[in-house]
């Protein structure tokens, strides 16, 4: 009995260094926090590929009027599950002659970080001519257009338009990307739950159809609208409800 204690102690003792050299891979292989662990992304075009990019805060033209910390590359990034979704969303759109226009997917929270600086600093109004010129900067916190956290950053939100193969031009939807105000709203101008035109704001029926075909093909394939953006777009299920990430888009 004490000789198979001793040998069992022995084959314990010699498969310690093993069971440490396994430990300690999986603990290089671990990001030190989950908001830098990128594995579960995927670049956006390598998913759908006949999606364009105009990624807004690469460049210098947004509300800021520079580019925002943590675009390293003028590139989207998704979670392969919104990234799946979306590819459904092009296929359908395609067959009607649309492609998919992205503004923004995946944001790190340190570009929502410089977006509460940039809103902090009342005197700096370089582009409010072109995103916020009916609306006071100092009351951007109070309406909710400047937030401490961003669904984006949670990897399964996007914001997009349509881009018409035919006329070789982006669908007229009645404003621009990023418009702090009502315009933006997908009820301005009608029902966005029955797609009922109701005149009632300066939008064309037109450009109220637009808006219509875009949500449409988004809801249909498992992303929300959000009340205040006619171009955002969250997915229903999102594998990161609770997960803000950082690492760099690139």
């Amino acid at each position: 009995m004490k000789r198979q204690i001793l040998l069992l102690c022995a084959v314990a003792l010699s498969l310690l260094p093993m069971l440490l050299v396994v430990t300690l891979v999986k603990r290089s292989q671990m990001p030190e926090n989950p908001e830098m662990n990128k594995s579960q992304f995927v670049t956006l075009t390598d998913v759908v590929p006949d999606a364009l990019l105009e990624i807004r805060y690469y460049s210098t033209y947004n509300f800021v009027g520079q580019r925002i910390d943590g675009y390293l590359r003028p590139t989207a990034l998704l979670t392969r599950q919104a990234a799946d979704s979306l590819r459904r969303v092009s296929n359908d759109l395609m067959k009607k002659g649309y492609r998919l226009k992205v503004y923004d997917a995946y944001r790190p929270q340190q570009a929502v970080d410089h977006f509460m600086r940039w809103a902090a600093d009342i005197e700096d109004t370089l582009m409010r001519q072109y995103f916020y010129l009916n609306v006071p900067k100092d009351e951007l916190f109070e309406r909710e257009y400047i937030m401490a956290r961003s669904g984006h950053t949670r990897g399964s939100t996007i914001d997009l338009t349509l881009f018409d193969m035919r006329t070789e031009k982006e669908v007229d939807m009645g404003g621009t990307f990023d418009w702090f105000g009502p315009e933006s709203h997908p009820n301005y101008g009608g029902n966005p739950l029955t797609g009922e035109y109701t005149g009632a704001e300066k939008l064309s029926e037109e450009q109220f159809r637009n808006r219509m075909i875009l949500r449409q093909a988004m809801t249909s394939h498992g992303f929300k609208a959000l009340p205040t953006e006619w171009w955002h777009f969250t997915l229903n299920n999102e594998p990161f409800p609770d997960t803000y990430f950082n690492f760099p888009v690139e």
